[in-house]
């Protein structure tokens, strides 16, 4: 069939302008039919409002106010403000800019920082009309705005203080030094929180073009022929991309090769994000424009999209190798015969779903092509190298699979990283950087590529649904006897680094707890479903679903309550972990068990649960930190990094760690992630970032110590420091630090060391008399808080994710097509749903980590639908083993009349 999209003629505006007042400035435009938010953006270069959703209206990043009143700019037509005024936070005056950047980088409320500006506009609205808001009315008045990273505790709290700073009350002295352990607010924070800290679309390059991809339209076709001719018949239109001007490997992947950056005529698609082509244009709404006129002949063909129906003998094949990408087992002891002689056994099934990790900044690249003696301009020469600006969460691999798709050596290819606007673990599989990069090679101009919301939902990986079926047997005092697991998750498409997340859930499916006789099988199979890769948890949480909820069921046939079970089998030091690891280090279990054993046995409706989440990738692949030094003309120091600032605060620490080790202060640190130094230190994943970096950076400031005594530093101020390092100007500093190696899952020997160090949890989940969660309380041993505002944070909003997949987030798709197809429809939860969080910090410290710090960037969601189902069973009397929760008495208080 040929299937040409049929796109409406736009009717073509008259010259005619509309004027209005913008920032305290009248000024006239053309008509053009644009949004406002393009037409601050395109035409007026206003910055500050950002484009999360265009035209959905759905996450608030485009707040702005239009005669005082904040409005949504993506939904509304520019020449709707003619004669009104627009204000943004460029126009707000140098003090109140001030109040806002300070309460908001204090607080903590900057993480990734994406939707900050357009709250931060509401805030300053709110401020003026309700010089005193409450709470209550803060988390009402964020209603219209999402924030995936901060769980919106420290943004009410930085709203909350700009009131008071408003209302004449001090500003809080912060008065730290910088060093570990100090609440040192984020790098760059103050910038994000007024938009002036750039992400990748808010960058021009002169001669700058723009590309636009065309997706498959169905899940599971044959590409007869791509006809590029109606694209190329629109006026604008530089050149359409397809697989046949690829000159290098069309097949890239992180693990497995199996991800062709387009599909060629001949071959099959396998999900509705492929691309078949690229549109460059002289503008991006021409090019979107024109790769939706590519004509494209298919024959459609019927998806396989369960991996039950994908392992059947008569399957479709989605890879020609066959639909299971891998087999993770582990054995020890008789499971069966243990199980005989237990006193209780229970056996059930468990289902978690697919989930949209809802960054707010979609996918976005900028690739420049560089010529001879480093040009900009080629002036007809060919392109001797290509610069990336990338938002990936592992800017060398980036590199790598550009230059292996151009056929290039690794040299002629250039990445620096643009901290993104959230990704947990979905920027690590490459999206659009290959191609914009070819794009920009074969044009010889600098190429902006920017995903559409409803792109980006069709394109990134996803979290993993799984299945899971325990049979779990305990003695007659709760002790566990045995358990047999079997894990069946749903691959989607491509193979991104799936076979280590079903991995991760096969090492993780006894939890936290000693069962020394096992047997555990995990599949990772390939359907038509758009693919699923890393996102926070990988494995962990799906894995604690199923475990947690069979100790339970356990607990009401002893006749015990959640936590006593809990104690009774949690491990203890010189314990052998589920992968057959002794845990020799200290570790503060038990401390986050007794902490919230009071709160827990103190209400009718409560749940608990306990986590443990791997730090570091481990398994027998390399852990490796990287970071280096260069001292600049001007006295400051570029820390670079090997890892990627997405928002945890990565620099932050690293900053920190740099302070304590030199003393310097830590204004004269800037950092950045690129590949002018050789730190490359694979995906910034694992929740290792902090460890591995920090430990990089312990060795830099070594080589850096001899040279800062030779100038005589001692104690100086951020101005004599930078006076003094500037005589050291030109100097590099390299950083490194490796972990042991590490043996492979499932390894046959005897004390296998399957990772370098662990995150440990409890949480309590409280519902009040109706179901609703009127509390959660969450105990982390975090080893040593290197920044307690950032951990707060990451941990809040770890919570936050979690409630969600608990009970209100699911990507739906039907025969392989999304259902789950705007912001709204996704779950995630707004600030007035959430409840009152409680967080506990437990310090053991890791001997083998910086400070003894472990990784806490996942182990925050780990136990949090599991407690959430421990309250629910108790509120209803049965227990739930399918997520999310929604039909739920605490879901549907979150979601109901009063959520709207």
């Amino acid at each position: 069939m040929s299937q040409i999209v049929d796109i409406p003629v736009a009717r073509p505006f008259k010259e005619e302008s509309f004027s209005f007042v913008l920032n305290g400035r009248a000024v006239s435009v053309v008509d053009q039919g644009k949004s406002l938010l393009d037409v601050l953006r395109e035409d007026l270069q206003i910055l500050s409002p950002k484009d999360g959703c265009q035209p959905m209206g759905q996450c608030g990043c485009c707040t702005i106010l239009i005669d005082g009143k904040p409005r949504l700019s993506c939904t509304i037509k520019a020449s709707t403000v003619a004669n009104k005024q627009v204000t943004t936070l460029e126009g707000l005056s140098g003090p109140q800019r001030e109040q806002i950047s300070e309460c908001f980088a204090q607080s903590g409320a900057v993480q990734c920082g994406f939707c900050i500006p357009g709250i931060a506009i509401r805030a300053h609205a709110l401020c003026e009309k309700n010089p005193a808001p409450t709470h209550d009315q803060i988390n009402t008045e964020l209603r219209a705005h999402l924030c995936r990273c901060t769980g919106y505790t420290k943004i009410v709290e930085a709203i909350d203080l700009l009131a008071k700073v408003r209302r004449g009350e001090p500003m809080p002295e912060n008065g730290c030094k910088g060093g570990v352990g100090d609440r040192l607010p984020k790098y760059v924070g103050r910038e994000s929180a007024l938009g002036d800290k750039k992400f990748i679309d808010d960058i021009s390059v002169p001669g700058m073009v723009f590309a636009a991809p065309r997706l498959s339209d169905h899940p599971r076709a044959l590409v007869k022929r791509i006809d590029p001719a109606p694209a190329l018949a629109l006026p604008g239109v530089i050149r359409v991309v397809t697989a046949k001007d690829v000159p290098g490997d069309r097949v890239v992947g992180l693990i497995t090769q199996d991800w062709p950056i387009f599909i060629a005529e001949g071959e099959e698609t396998r999900y509705v994000g492929d691309m078949l082509a690229f549109v460059v244009a002289a503008d991006e709404h021409t090019a979107r424009r024109a790769a939706e006129l590519i004509a494209i002949d298919y024959e459609v063909r019927e998806p396989v999209t369960t991996p039950e129906d994908a392992l059947k003998p008569d399957a479709p094949r989605v890879h020609a190798k066959g639909n299971l990408l891998s087999k993770s087992a582990l054995s020890r002891g008789d499971v069966e015969g243990r199980l005989a002689v237990s006193a209780h056994v229970i056996e059930n099934t468990w289902q978690t779903q697919c989930i949209e990790h809802m960054f707010l900044e979609p996918e976005a690249c900028i690739a420049s092509p560089l010529f001879e003696n480093g040009a900009v301009s080629g002036n007809g020469s060919p392109v001797s190298a290509v610069r990336v600006l990338t938002q990936g969460q592992g800017i060398f691999d980036d590199r790598r699979q550009i230059a292996k798709i151009l056929g290039w050596p690794i040299e002629r290819v250039q990445a620096e990283l643009v901290s993104n606007g959230g990704a947990f673990g979905g920027k690590e599989d490459m999206s659009i950087q290959a191609q914009t990069a070819l794009c920009a090679v074969l044009v010889g101009k600098p190429v902006k590529c920017v995903l559409t919301r409803e792109q980006s939902l069709r394109v990134h990986p996803k979290r993993h649904p799984v299945r899971i079926h325990l049979k779990v047997g305990c003695d007659a005092d709760g002790r566990l006897t045995a358990v047999r697991a079997r894990i069946l998750g749903d691959k989607g498409a491509y193979a991104s680094v799936g076979a280590k997340v079903l991995e991760r859930a096969a090492g993780h499916a006894i939890g936290p707890y000693k069962c020394d006789t096992i047997d555990i099988e995990a599949l990772a199979v390939y359907t038509n479903n758009p693919p699923n890769g890393a996102m926070r948890g990988f494995g962990a949480n799906q894995a604690a679903y199923a475990i947690e909820g069979a100790l339970d069921m356990l607990a009401e046939k002893i006749g015990i309550d959640g936590w006593e079970i809990r104690w009774r089998n949690i491990l203890r030091q010189g314990d052998r972990f589920c992968t057959g690891q002794r845990l020799t280090k200290p570790f503060g279990l038990e401390e986050t068990l007794l902490a919230v054993r009071d709160a827990y046995r103190a209400e009718k409706f409560a749940g608990i649960a306990c986590g443990i989440k791997n730090v570091g990738i481990g398994n027998g692949l390399p852990e490796i930190g990287r970071a280096s030094f260069t001292v600049e003309p001007d006295g400051h120091i570029t820390l670079r990094t090997g890892h990627t600032e997405m928002g945890q605060g990565l620099f932050t620490v690293a900053i920190q760690t740099a302070v304590q080790e030199t003393g310097l202060p830590h204004e004269v640190f800037h950092a950045t992630c690129d590949t002018d130094d050789p730190n490359d230190a694979g995906q910034t994943t694992g929740s290792r970032g902090t460890v591995l970096t920090c430990h990089a950076v312990i060795d830099a400031c070594k080589k850096l110590a001899a040279d800062l005594a030779s100038v005589g530093m001692n104690g100086e101020s951020p101005e004599s420091a930078r006076k003094k390092l500037q005589s050291l100007a030109g100097r590099k500093y390299l950083g490194g630090w490796e972990c042991y190696k590490t043996d492979k899952f499932g390894a046959d020997v005897p004390d296998p060391k399957t990772h370098l160090t662990y995150g440990f949890a409890t949480q309590v989940c409280i519902l009040d008399d109706t179901g609703r969660i009127k509390k959660f309380i969450a105990a982390h041993d975090v080893g040593k808080a290197m920044n307690p505002t950032l951990l707060e944070g990451q941990l809040q909003g770890s919570i936050h994710m979690g409630l969600g997949y608990a009970l209100t987030e699911e990507m739906v798709y039907e025969k392989g097509r999304l259902v789950t197809d705007d912001v709204k429809s996704c779950g995630v939860l707004r600030a007035h749903q959430m409840p009152e969080l409680e967080l506990i910090i437990v310090e053991t410290p890791d001997p083998e980590c910086p400070y003894g710090a472990r990784g806490v960037a996942e182990i925050g969601l780990v136990p949090t639908a599991p407690a959430v189902a421990g309250a629910l069973a108790k509120f209803e009397g049965f227990h739930r083993t399918t997520l999310p929760m929604k039909d739920s008495p605490a879901a549907k208080a979150m979601l109901g009349p009063r959520s709207n």
